[in-house]
């Protein structure tokens, strides 16, 4: 199976990011968690991208907050897919980070996610794996019913809880 890469410009996203790293866990997805800046470590962040599909990556997921270039620093680099995650910064609610991460030149894509959006960047991630791999497809299949019937039960229990069947004057 591929492995996923993810990649923060900072060790302060490091606390979004574990939603990700959850996910993966949870799928059984293997992963490598880096720090690369691409302002402060721009040649560190260009050889990553570079080298992501030999070391046997299948999509790079790239968080970022402020300035938030990595996502599109990575993807510049290579034929992986890349979701970038704009971290929630001090400035302007990470709508900068948002913007930054999602107004990629044309020809360079990055799939983007919400702000804060670690868990969905993973969730993609295996979606994406999973059209080379039966069992990710399951799993997510599996993932999607569960859902369903949490929200089924969960409905079952606030109408049982505040439906009024007979109303009196």
């Amino acid at each position: 199976m591929k492995k996923v890469i993810v990649v923060m410009g900072s060790d302060s996203d490091l606390q979004v990011m574990e939603g990700s790293i959850r996910v993966l866990r949870s799928f059984g997805v293997p992963f490598d968690v880096r720090i690369v800046s691409a302002h402060r470590t721009p040649a560190a962040a260009e050889e990553l991208s570079k080298t992501a599909e030999e070391q046997g990556a299948g999509v790079i997921i790239a968080a970022a907050g402020k300035a938030a270039h990595l996502a599109g620093v990575l993807a510049a680099n290579t034929v992986l897919p890349v979701i970038g995650v704009p971290v929630k910064s001090s400035t302007m609610d990470g709508l900068d980070s948002l913007l930054s991460t999602v107004q990629m030149p044309s020809g360079i894509p990055v799939a983007t996610v919400a702000i804060n959006g670690a868990e969905n960047a993973a969730l993609l991630a295996v979606q994406i794996l999973s059209g080379s791999e039966p069992s990710l497809r399951e799993a997510m299949r599996q993932y999607k019913k569960d859902m369903e019937r949490k929200i089924i039960e969960k409905d079952e229990n606030i109408r049982n809880q505040y439906s009024v069947t007979e109303v009196t004057l």
